[in-house]
């Protein structure tokens, strides 16, 4: 993609990613990297501020400790998508027919919904609506839509209807993804997402949590909760061997293989 094709939510990922990894970066410097001017440059920065992604000095920005930037769901189904595939077919491997399953609305999870269509009989809980698009007319496959106040940058629906709606529920599995995670807690930036995540774990009786090893050794704003919670953390081949290990102290681990 041209710079000059790039659009403003895909600079501020640049200009959030290059911070991050940098720990610091001068509006000059992310002018040069962006290929945009100073001025826009400065205003990328402030509304990566105000969403305290970054913490703005004069001239630049640094990282804050719990630095994680949430995009739209177009931007995050094209990054990192063969270890999103590898994940996904490693998590689908736990679905067997006749199985309930809730689904969030994660672009990691939404791969695994394409993978579970020819398991039906299934029962499908969905607070995301491309989920919805990938079961919609499938024979065999009972789906429930979990309600709520629509957010675009998820194309999901979120908020207190969405979490009462859950928690009505008791699934036999639910797939899962999130922003962050250590050894010890999963994490997230966005309250109304956390709640519903949380919920949503709380529903099932196997909980399986799919994570892109880029997503590792980092922390956001909220806990979802911690690692020892869940049944299955599935990851894959890039993660540090050294943070497997010690995640495998608190829960069961599968390393997906990305295909070369």
């Amino acid at each position: 993609m041209s710079r000059r094709s790039r659009s403003a939510e895909e600079r501020r990922r640049l200009i959030a990613d290059h911070v991050v990894e940098q720990g610091t970066a001068t509006g000059a410097a992310l002018a040069r990297l962006t290929g945009v001017s100073l001025m826009t440059v400065h205003r990328d920065l402030d509304d990566l501020a105000r969403q305290g992604v970054l913490r703005r000095f004069r001239g630049g920005a640094s990282a804050l400790p719990s630095t994680v930037f949430e995009s739209s769901l177009d931007y995050r189904l094209g990054v990192n998508t063969a270890e999103k595939k590898a994940v996904a077919r490693a998590a689908a491997a736990l679905v067997e027919p006749g199985m309930s399953v809730m689904l969030d609305d994660s672009t990691t999870v939404l791969v695994m919904a394409g993978l579970l269509v020819d398991l039906a009989p299934l029962t499908v809980v969905t607070n995301a609506r491309r989920v919805l698009d990938v079961f919609a007319g499938c024979e065999g496959i009972r789906l429930i839509a979990l309600g709520g106040e629509y957010s675009r940058t998820h194309d999901s629906f979120l908020g207190m209807p969405c979490v009462e709606a859950v928690e009505a529920l008791s699934v036999d599995l639910v797939a899962v993804s999130t922003s962050a995670l250590d050894a010890r807690t999963a994490y997230h930036q966005e309250q109304d997402v956390v709640l519903v995540k949380r919920a949503m774990l709380t529903s099932a009786a196997t909980k399986v949590m799919l994570m892109d090893h880029t997503k590792l050794a980092r922390t956001a704003l909220h806990r979802v909760g911690p690692v020892g919670d869940l049944d299955h953390l599935v990851v894959d081949d890039g993660a540090d061997a050294e943070l497997l290990g010690k995640l495998r102290e608190r829960t069961r681990v599968t390393v997906a293989t990305v295909a070369s």
